[in-house]
C-alpha cells in the first residue's frame, strides 16, 4: 500500500507516495534520483547505503522510508562545496568509490559534533564501514585534513 510521506532531503523539502514497506534508499535512489548511496549488502554489514537522518548516520537500506517521515535527510549530494570532498580529492582517498558516499557522511557527521577529531575517533566513526580497496590510511588523512580546512573556514 502506498502513502504519502513528507520529506526534507539535502535542504529542500518534498512530499512523495511511497510503497510502505519501501526501504529508504529505494526511495532515494529509485524515486527521488538521488544516487550516490549505493546498495552493497543490504544488511548493515557494508555502510555503502549511508545517509544522515536529523544528522546521524544511518543504514538507508534497511530503515523504512515511511519512519524518516517529518525528518531531515542529506546524501552525499548534499557536500558540493564541502570541504570533505576536497579534502578526498587531495589525498586521493578511494580507488573504485563505491563505499565513499558511505564513508563520507559518517565522516560528515564525526566532523559536525567534533571539527577536531583524534585518528582514533575517526577510525570508530568509519568503522561501519566495509572497503576493500587498502585506501584506509588516505581516508583517515582526508578527514584529519577536512577538520583543519573547517576550522580554518570558520576561523
Amino acid at each position: 500500500m502506498e502513502v504519502e510521506i513528507a520529506l526534507h532531503v539535502n535542504g529542500v523539502a518534498t512530499s512523495l507516495n511511497v510503497d510502505e514497506a519501501a526501504p529508504l534508499l529505494h526511495v532515494l535512489r529509485n524515486q527521488m534520483g538521488l544516487r550516490a548511496s549505493r546498495f552493497g549488502c543490504g544488511l548493515e554489514q557494508c555502510g555503502a547505503c549511508m545517509v544522515l537522518l536529523d544528522g546521524k548516520p544511518t543504514y538507508a537500506c534497511s530503515f523504512l522510508a515511511i519512519d524518516a517521515n517529518g525528518r531531515d535527510i542529506e546524501t552525499a549530494e548534499s557536500l558540493a562545496g564541502h570541504p570533505l570532498r576536497e579534502a578526498f580529492l587531495a589525498e586521493q582517498a578511494g580507488q573504485c568509490g563505491y563505499c565513499l558516499s558511505g564513508i563520507l557522511m559518517s565522516a560528515k557527521s564525526l566532523l559536525d559534533s567534533s571539527p577536531a577529531p583524534g585518528r582514533e575517533a575517526i577510525i570508530a566513526a568509519l568503522d561501519p564501514h566495509l572497503c576493500r580497496c587498502g585506501a584506509h590510511e588516505r581516508i583517515v588523512r582526508a578527514v584529519e585534513r577536512a577538520g583543519r580546512l573547517m576550522q580554518e573556514q570558520s576561523a
